[in-house]
């Protein structure tokens, strides 16, 4: 007997004042590739957050975080070049309190990283948002993750969402120092696909959602099966695959 995947929960905001919230992770691979594809799957999310990776951070960045912005139908929040490459971007639901980019520590030789940060609120609920692309150096992500919680915390918000491109999978040392934080959007209400490496490639879950303790997880996944997403949508718009979130936030 098939299963019936069940629909993506709705954005909405409830009669308490708690808000239903889709946030979307996304690797955009510095626009390289098909912008178009990559515009119409961030659409066909209807995310109220988006969390990117490897946003363009060289000549005219802010231009193109602008477009990729209106081209989905979204607003820039913070991030891009500032950040080292991650970047949040938002609906109008949002209301942004403050945004707060944030450089690493760089391992000479390396690639400079950095977090893209800010306080939301939807509905009555107010959020804490992390945009990260890890190390692909274990030591140095291994140490990345740990900053990241300390940034997570140090937001000063109730609850928060961290997402990005991790370079670790579910067993990694640095996936797991998350995970024993924070909840792990797929391991706690897989939704959709798993594996977020395009296909063709070796499969594995290298980009992930996660959420502090209070944020209750809809669900999670990389988004194949909603209507709007199409497999050649996927392979065109970068190398990698997006993750989807629906999560409650409590009103606070």
């Amino acid at each position: 007997m098939s299963s019936v995947l069940p629909d993506l929960p709705a954005s909405r905001t409830e009669p308490d004042g708690s808000a239903v919230v889709r946030v979307l992770s996304y690797n955009v691979r510095s626009l390289r590739d098909d912008r178009a594809a990559l515009a119409r799957v961030i659409r066909a999310c209807a995310p109220d957050l988006v969390c990117v990776q490897e946003a363009p951070r060289f000549f005219r960045w802010r231009k193109h975080a602008a477009r990729l912005a209106a081209d989905s139908d979204l607003v820039y929040v913070t991030g891009g070049a500032t950040a080292a490459g991650p970047l949040i971007l938002a609906s109008l639901r949002a209301h942004v309190e403050r945004t707060a980019d944030v450089l690493l520590p760089r391992t000479p030789g390396l690639h400079q990283r950095g977090f893209a940060t800010a306080v939301v609120r939807i509905g009555g609920a107010r959020l804490g948002v992390l945009s990260c692309h890890l190390s692909m150096r274990a030591d140095e992500r291994y140490a990345q993750g740990g900053l990241l919680l300390d940034r997570l915390a140090g937001l000063g918000a109730p609850h928060a969402i961290a997402a990005g491109d991790l370079n670790d999978r579910p067993g990694g040392r640095t996936f797991r120092r998350l995970a024993s934080h924070l909840q792990d959007g797929w391991a706690t209400a897989p939704w959709g696909g798993e594996h977020t490496t395009r296909p063709g490639d070796p499969p594995g879950r290298i980009d992930a959602i996660f959420a502090t303790g209070g944020v209750e997880i809809l669900a999670c996944g990389v988004p194949q099966p909603l209507p709007g997403v199409t497999d050649s949508d996927l392979r065109a718009a970068t190398d990698h695959l997006p993750v989807l979130a629906a999560v409650r936030v409590p009103a606070t």
